[in-house]
């Protein structure tokens, strides 16, 4: 028997109605950064907390849910992959796609076969209840009520977010949203203008993660650095109010605990902030700091808000009070203007700076983006490809490089909860010292969410 488009949505909306609301099967499915792996954690805390339970590997689900991210024409693709992936393990589910890429580009997604919902960046926080009010419809979803989005760039509204589902690392939202437009990004479309939950609400979140077993929390955010605008808090004093949190009415010291600054503008990481970490109890000595380009030329049609020189004395600074600090990079290639001795350029500056790893990611054009106004030189796809490989190849030298620098060297390690076998076939385990060097041992139950003191060994 051959169904049409609008007979299966009808008879995939009426096998929805026909189930227990209270005990509905939820597939949450994230993509992309931190921040996304924080909010879906903590929205699907609250759906287990309205009764729902989490689908299991292998089982259909009543609701899929998948948070995108659209940093790239890459992510975009990974998104629509993802969407057709999980239609056809879950062909009667409920499908919702929410996040980054359905913010910018919800009537694209809508007119995906098998999508039934599209929500915005605020919208995806009423999920619970969105949830609710769909399962109370009588009639399915016409092509025009799929999409519910509003304006993100007007909203003052901060969302708290932190993952509560891996004991060992806890994401921290503590920022959204950004205001320095950048003429290649998108992301202050996707995600809002800069806003902030207030220093005592992020403690009191942190203290509970910690309390519930995080031993390490991981600061998350999209421009972290410029944290304040909401409250006129500076970032410097969340810092020094993380490392001296304690119990509260109690005696008692709190748990372990260690503390990693995701990504920060290099304008944003003062001689202030380094120097704290270098002498904090819980800030790792770790750092990732987005570059873009090694070029001036390049960071200056790119809107960078400082220039090479200043994202080397930020790197020289962290090496001279923290020796042994990891320090990764955010490196784009083949943006608009990137000509070759540009690229000459940017080669020499990150060959010679003292970092420990390159995350590349290959320029692709994004609509609404001021660099695409410019009159400037296109370069290849086949190039672009080229420079990453490039990139990719100098990281992992510096990464190398790093890891024996250290062979020998005592260090605190975290024990993590995944198992994997090595090439001879043991169980293993594996953990990350302070300065993010991955480091593995036989699998010990025992030693999961664990600190170890240990000499690293290759």
């Amino acid at each position: 028997m051959n169904f049409s488009v609008k007979n299966l949505a009808y008879i995939k909306y009426y096998l929805y109605l026909c189930s227990e609301f209270k005990r509905m099967k939820i597939l949450f499915t994230t993509l992309g950064c931190k921040l996304n792996f924080a909010e879906s954690s903590s929205l699907g805390s609250a759906l287990l907390e309205r009764g729902h339970t989490r689908a299991k590997q292998g089982e259909e689900a009543d609701i899929c849910i998948i948070n995108t991210c659209t940093v790239t024409d890459t992510a975009d693709h990974k998104d629509r992959q993802m969407i057709h992936r999980l239609r056809r393990q879950n062909p009667n589910a409920i499908l919702i796609v929410t996040g980054c890429y359905a913010q910018l580009k919800p009537n694209e997604i809508a007119h995906i076969e098998g999508v039934d919902y599209v929500l915005g960046q605020d919208e995806k926080f009423n999920l619970p209840a969105f949830i609710e009010r769909i399962e109370k419809q009588k009639v399915p979803n016409s092509d025009e009520s799929k999409i519910h989005i509003s304006a993100i760039r007007e909203s003052d509204i901060f969302h708290s977010a932190y993952s509560k589902n891996d004991r060992t690392r806890c994401f921290l939202k503590v920022q959204d949203g950004c205001n320095y437009f950048c003429s290649y990004c998108t992301i202050p479309m996707a995600r809002g203008k800069s806003r902030n939950p207030s220093i005592s609400t992020i403690v009191s979140q942190a203290r509970e993660a910690v309390l519930s077993g995080a031993k390490e929390l991981i600061l998350s955010g999209v421009n972290i650095g410029d944290f304040g605008h909401s409250t006129h808090e500076k970032f410097i004093d969340l810092l020094k109010a993380l490392d001296a949190m304690q119990r509260i009415d109690e005696q008692l010291p709190m748990p372990e605990y260690r503390i990693r600054i995701s990504s920060c503008e290099p304008n944003l990481l003062s001689d202030e902030i380094i120097d704290f970490v270098a002498n904090s109890r819980h800030f790792a000595p770790h750092f990732h700091i987005p570059l873009q380009s090694g070029s001036n030329t390049v960071l200056k049609i790119m809107g960078r808000r400082y220039n090479r020189e200043l994202f080397e004395e930020r790197v020289q600074h962290i090496k001279a009070v923290m020796p042994h600090a990891f320090i990764g990079v955010d490196c784009m290639v083949g943006v608009r203007g990137e000509t070759e001795s540009c690229w000459a350029e940017y080669v020499e500056f990150i060959k010679r700076l003292p970092v420990s790893q390159l995350h590349v990611f290959t320029y692709s054009e994004r609509a609404n983006t001021r660099m695409l106004e410019m009159d400037l030189l296109v370069v290849p796809p086949r190039e672009r490809e080229r420079r990453s490989k490039e990139l990719h190849a100098i990281s992992a030298e510096k990464t190398d490089i790093f890891y024996r620098e250290h062979e020998g060297m005592d260090a605190t390690v975290l024990w993590e909860a995944k198992r994997i076998k090595n090439q001879d076939g043991i169980e293993m385990m594996e953990g990350f010292t302070e300065n993010y060097i991955k480091v593995s041992r036989p699998y010990d139950r025992s030693k999961i969410n664990t600190f170890e003191k240990i000499t690293i060994n290759y």
